[in-house]
């Protein structure tokens, strides 16, 4: 038994073990019904990285010029081995596409056949093993380039063995993505591979299945993560395009399911064409939602909140708000205390952010990454509005969300000159009968936003309550803060005699922050936690602090464009958005 391992997992691992020595018994399909051509997106940078012999996964570094990918591998804990063995790492050495990259990407996928390719290892488990046959089948003639008729042969009873694998055991992935990628994996090699169509057929039917259960009608998914609905979306529609080039019928299911998202999509991606980061999700990969909308062919942009997010967009400014009820139970498993968070984005600049998911960073960060003072909206101190608790059962081991709000109205107003976001939440009300209530406005131009945030006690119970909290504070009031994390590239001064602060972006643009109430205003450090980096990235936010002293408390605050700076600019400095490895 491996380190720190189950009995349930080792259960699983000797299980599909058994089913991987059992699906290399039958023949092999002797190549492909056409030849394949790749459909993923790789980072042209990491796979520089690779051949230098610098393997960053799972937010895991390890530096090895000259050593085979599986030597590191085996050295690192799970989460970074599973990364590896998911074989994504192929799109970017394609991304390079010289000799020397195809020369290490077949060195390290005839090194997997020869090591794990009869069942051993952490690889074989469903939603691994059908990210790595999309990637194989999908760069097969990048890896089979050169190489020998005996190299060839291993190369098909490979693909052969892990497609009947995952024939045998995509019932055993989690349902939701782990399974639509192990679904998505079969079908691929089932249509791709000689003699393997027969496979290809329940493949569909409980993909169908997994659109219909997992994919609400508004192409809403249980964990509220905008980047994982990407990676939904993205296997649909290689799926559809696997299916439309070997002339086969999609059900009905798959194509209604991108339909429903793409707009969803839409609605959650910002001016500068990344996704909201909430409930563990980045940004997601640059070009990667671009390219699926375009094969989709599907337009429009839902009008109302979309997956509990609401969005107000005018002139070159975007404002992503998260406006419901966080997920519980599994889904919830990566989910934020963010409900009311925000997240503002001036053209193709970033400016108010989330801290970002801190998975990747260990287990401190994470943890740290999903509760309320690490997202743009108000928190009482020492309170997230959603309480983190250790798992239960498949989430044991892992906190998930409880005691958040049961209840966050939202209301998307136009107002003849601005758009209006009127939304709350409830869940300080059982603690300290106090209700958070915020109202934001864009103007039509997109160079102002205005904010009120109110704290405040709709009946008698609720005021006994707040009479009780405030007994236990000796009446010093409830101590309140709103956070404003600004990315990374947002310079940020006090001016005006510390009565606002001046935020420069590196367009050029200076946009003001201001308030009125009974609250200070101060610059503070703040992180921007960025899964492809190696460490989180040191920034600044802006607090507004006061306490909670009556039964309605209401701070105001304005975020607006400087006089000076024009409507609209020039924003093409090369490189500007590109990062090192620090």
């Amino acid at each position: 038994m491996a380190k720190g391992e189950s009995l349930a997992a080792r259960g699983t691992r000797l299980v599909n073990r058994a089913h991987a020595w059992r699906a290399g018994q039958g023949v092999p399909a002797p190549g492909f019904v056409a030849a394949p051509e790749p459909r993923t997106i790789g980072r042209l940078g990491k796979g520089r990285q690779l051949i230098e012999g610098t393997f960053l996964f799972a937010g895991q570094i390890s530096k090895a010029p000259g050593s085979s990918i599986w030597e590191v591998a085996e050295a690192g804990d799970g989460a970074f081995a599973s990364e590896i063995h998911g074989g994504a790492w192929l799109d970017d050495l394609a991304a390079v596409g010289d000799r020397t990259a195809r020369a290490t990407a077949q060195a390290w996928v005839w090194d997997w056949i020869a090591r794990y390719g009869h069942g051993i290892g952490p690889g074989w488990r469903p939603e691994l093993a059908g990210r790595r046959l999309i990637r194989w089948i999908n760069h097969a003639v990048f890896l089979l380039r050169g190489r020998d008729e005996a190299a060839a042969e291993a190369f098909y009873a490979s693909l052969s063995r892990q497609t009947r694998f995952l024939s045998r055991r995509w019932k055993s992935a989690p349902a939701g993505l782990a399974r639509i990628e192990a679904l998505t994996g079969l079908i691929h090699a089932a249509l791709s591979l000689e003699g393997m169509t027969d496979l290809a057929r329940p493949a569909l039917a409980a993909l169908a299945k997994e659109c219909r259960s997992e994919i609400g009608p508004e192409g809403e998914i249980p964990s509220r993560c905008p980047e994982e609905l990407l990676g939904v979306f993205t296997l649909l529609v290689w799926a559809s395009q696997a299916l439309a080039e070997a002339e086969a019928a999609a059900p009905a299911e798959i194509d209604e399911a991108i339909a429903r998202i793409a707009p969803t999509l839409r609605a959650l991606r910002h001016a500068d064409g990344g996704l909201a980061r909430f409930h563990g999700g980045g940004r997601g990969m640059d070009g990667r939602l671009d390219h699926g909308l375009a094969i989709a062919g599907v337009r429009g942009r839902r009008s109302g909140p979309a997956m509990g997010f609401a969005r107000l967009a005018a002139g070159r400014t975007t404002l992503i708000a998260d406006a419901s009820p966080p997920p519980t139970g599994a889904a919830g498993a990566e989910a934020h205390a963010s409900t009311l968070a925000i997240e503002l984005t001036s053209g193709r600049r970033p400016v108010i952010v989330n801290c970002g998911p801190g998975t990747n960073f260990g287990p401190d960060w994470r943890r740290a990454g999903r509760a309320t003072p690490s997202h743009s909206t108000l928190a009482i101190e020492g309170w997230s509005s959603a309480r983190l608790v250790g798992g239960t059962g498949a989430q044991t081991g892992r906190e998930v969300l409880e005691d958040g709000p049961d209840k966050v109205p939202v209301e998307l107003e136009d107002l003849g000159d601005r758009y209006r976001l009127n939304t709350g939440h409830n869940a300080w009300q059982k603690t300290h009968g106090l209700t958070h209530a915020r109202i934001l406005d864009l103007s039509y131009d997109g160079r102002s936003l205005l904010g009120e945030d109110l704290l405040t006690t709709l009946s008698d119970a609720d005021r006994r309550r707040f009479d009780r909290a405030m007994a236990e504070q000796d009446g010093r009031g409830i101590p309140v803060a709103i956070r404003f994390h600004l990315h990374p590239d947002v310079s940020a001064e006090p001016d005006m005699g510390g009565t606002a602060v001046a935020l420069t972006l590196k367009s050029g643009e200076v946009w003001l922050f201001r308030h009125s109430g009974d609250a200070e205003m101060h610059l503070e450090p703040s992180v921007y936690l960025d899964s492809s980096r190696l460490r989180p990235r040191a920034t600044s936010q802006v607090v507004l602090s006061g306490r909670a002293m009556t039964y309605s408390t209401r701070i105001r605050w304005s975020l607006a464009k400087a006089q000076e700076t024009p409507d609209s600019l020039r924003d093409l400095a090369p490189g500007d958005l590109a990062h090192d490895d620090d």
